[in-house]
């Protein structure tokens, strides 16, 4: 049995990846501080190491676990929060990707996915959607870091015939996201709504970005991964839908009465934000399934339970 590790599979992202992962026959071997992760999202079946990438101990998880393939999906992932503590997020994002390419490279794995953000390493972009061959111009520091990182695994690439495969997510929704954090917008409003407790939009709401169900992001991770791909991917749905729309669906599905508070925007707050999918569609042979009614139906079903 071929062994596949995740770091950060006890997060949103990282756990429905080990699913997928064990339900096609792969040993996974999960490395998570659970600082954001919850240990209910791990498989059963998984072999769980709480501790951060950044220790010691990771080098012995490697020597003894023997991965073929690593999937590093643990990072600092608030890009607000980066504003107020850029050093943080630089040592999480960046020192912490470095530290695992490390442990690759001295343990000889050639097989690298990274969980990149479509919508911050763009920036305020131009062209909507935006393709994998513009320029990326991030703005905060989250954006900085998850750009460094992907130059780093293409320098490992170079140096040490690494295969990465970098995927630019758009924003991922779904079961098992943190309704307590900044990352998710519909996990956030549906936390709130249910539990009849307040939140607020940015601005005037009317900013748009690319909002992706977990299950046609994982679909794109696995098919991308088993086609032995590599280099840069958009992973999103092409379509662009405002923070009001969301609220409104919302709204409408958790049945909630509860109004939002506006509040002044952020420094990095982007007016529009879309992905183009053209190579993910053509190389890939893969485009979301699932439309932005059922996602957020799916969503708040699980939320309620």
């Amino acid at each position: 049995m071929k062994t596949c590790l995740i770091t950060g599979g006890a997060g949103f992202i990282g756990s429905h990846l080990a699913d997928a992962l064990i339900h096609k026959g792969y040993r996974v071997v999960i490395i998570d501080n659970l600082s954001t992760g919850r240990r209910e999202n791990v498989n059963p079946k998984a072999f769980f190491h709480k501790t951060n990438i950044q220790n010691p101990r990771v080098s012995r998880i490697f020597q003894k676990e023997k991965p073929f393939a690593v999937f590093h999906f643990a990072a600092h992932i608030e890009a607000r929060k980066s504003v107020g503590d850029p050093i943080a997020d630089a040592l999480s994002n960046i020192c912490g990707t470095l530290s695992i390419l490390e442990q690759c490279r001295k343990y000889n794995v050639k097989r690298f996915v990274f969980a990149s953000s479509g919508g911050e390493v763009y920036g305020d972009a131009k062209d909507i959607p935006t393709p994998e061959t513009y320029d990326p111009a991030p703005v905060s520091p989250y954006g900085v870091a998850k750009l460094a990182a992907e130059k780093y695994i293409e320098a490992y690439e170079k140096l040490y015939s690494i295969s990465p495969l970098i995927l630019r997510l758009g924003n991922v929704y779904g079961p098992r996201q943190n309704p307590k954090g900044e990352a998710g917008v519909v996990a956030i409003f549906t936390g709130a709504m249910l539990q009849k407790t307040g939140f607020f939009i940015h601005g005037d709401g009317k900013q748009t970005k690319d909002y992706i169900f977990i299950d046609d992001v994982i679909e794109a991770i696995m098919k991308a991964w088993r086609k032995n791909k590599s280099g840069i991917f958009n992973i999103g749905t092409g379509k662009e839908t405002s923070v009001n729309e969301i609220f409104l669906q919302l709204r409408k599905l958790t049945r909630s009465e509860t109004d939002p508070r506006h509040v002044s925007p952020p420094l990095i707050l982007f007016r529009r934000g879309a992905l183009s999918i053209t190579k993910a569609k053509r190389q890939l042979h893969w485009k979301p399934k699932t439309v932005l009614e059922k996602g957020l139906y799916k969503t708040v079903a699980w939320f309620k339970k």
